[in-house]
């Protein structure tokens, strides 16, 4: 037999290196697709001074946030684009099946009349005093929910492995799961309770002009212009978003539940679903970077350091909100709830 004959042949999956089993169909779908890492000399094969090199060079290549190899990092879900369709499909279901039920007759989206002359509200209305709070504290969430999904593109573009990116956009892809959910149900009840609920103008003017949303507006602004890809993941899923899905799914689902608003308290708990599957990623790969670089724990710190006041002024701000509410939670209330579960968090990330 002749020499060539006596090789081994590759495998299609050879490029993995020598790991002498099958790949799983996830690392064959996710693994080793960001050829353009660390390749030399430039990240893609057009000019080395086109902008775009010298931005990756810059802010990914540049970045603190490093380790000798970005591949070995394994999204706990180990989800593939067909695995996160099935999952999400499997969700709206049931979301579709909660709406059909709050729209039917006699509930808080299509409510019965009162007695007449009686000024009380029929079976199933919200308070009226509910609804102006829905107004100013629900309505205009579509806005920051917008910015925290286009912070986690940018930091699903410029990271350094697909296993990585994967695991941002299907986090950018559930906020705008939570988005939409937020617009339908804003237009259903601006049908039972007027349609100043759904203009544009009520959630505009509320996030640029309202003084309870500017904290976290300019939080959010400023996160959009943290170009390293470490800061931005950081800024992003450390600080600001667990900071905003704790009030968010947790606490004003608690509130909605407080005035009677059972539907959106059950949304907001299957929000808080995706926003676990985003703390679990998160956890994940801040341990395997501190694992393989201990030193990257005080880069992160350092981030943490930088971004959570700003995350806590922006809570603390749409903490005044919630004391609005007919049954109201004192803002010290909210802030130190929010808080406590934020640290829990960062404990729990080794942060």
């Amino acid at each position: 037999m002749t020499g060539a004959a006596n090789r081994r042949q590759q495998k299609t999956w050879s490029m993995f290196g020598d790991v002498r089993r099958r790949p799983t169909p996830y690392e064959v779908v996710t693994g080793k697709f960001h050829y353009h890492f660390r390749r030399d000399p430039v990240p893609f094969e057009m000019d080395p001074e086109w902008s775009l090199n010298q931005w990756y060079l810059a802010h990914r290549e540049g970045s603190p946030f490093q380790v000798d190899d970005w591949e070995g990092f394994r999204d706990p879900a180990k989800l593939t684009y067909r695995d996160y369709v099935a999952l999400q499909h499997d969700r709206e279901i049931y979301l579709d099946a909660l709406v059909d039920r709050y729209e039917e007759p006699g509930t808080a989206a299509t409510p019965a009349p009162g007695p007449a002359d009686s000024g009380q509200p029929g079976p199933g209305r919200l308070a009226p005093a509910w609804v102006d709070t829905l107004r100013t504290l629900f309505v205009p969430l579509r806005f920051p929910l917008h910015v925290l999904q286009m912070a986690g593109l940018y930091v699903g573009q410029m990271a350094p492995s697909s296993y990585i990116t994967n695991c941002a956009h299907f986090q950018a892809a559930d906020e705008m799961r939570r988005i939409q959910r937020i617009a339908y149900w804003t237009r259903v009840l601006a049908d039972a309770y007027g349609d100043d609920l759904a203009r544009t103008d009520t959630a505009r003017r509320a996030w640029e002009d309202g003084p309870a949303w500017q904290p976290l507006r300019q939080t959010l602004e400023q996160l959009l212009i943290a170009y390293d890809w470490g800061e931005a993941f950081a800024g992003l899923n450390l600080a600001v978003k667990p900071a905003v899905d704790t009030l968010v799914n947790e606490v004003f689902g608690q509130l909605a539940e407080a005035n009677g608003d059972r539907f959106l308290a059950e949304l907001c708990t299957e929000f808080g679903r995706d926003a676990r599957r985003s703390q679990d990623w998160t956890q994940a790969l801040t341990g395997y970077a501190i694992e393989r670089r201990p030193d990257l724990a005080g880069v992160l710190d350092g981030w943490v350091t930088k971004w959570r006041p700003a995350a806590d002024r922006g809570v603390a701000g749409l903490a005044e909100l919630f004391a609005t509410a007919p049954k109201p939670f004192a803002a010290t209330e909210v802030t130190a709830r929010v808080r406590a579960t934020h640290d829990e968090f960062l404990t729990a990330t080794s942060i």
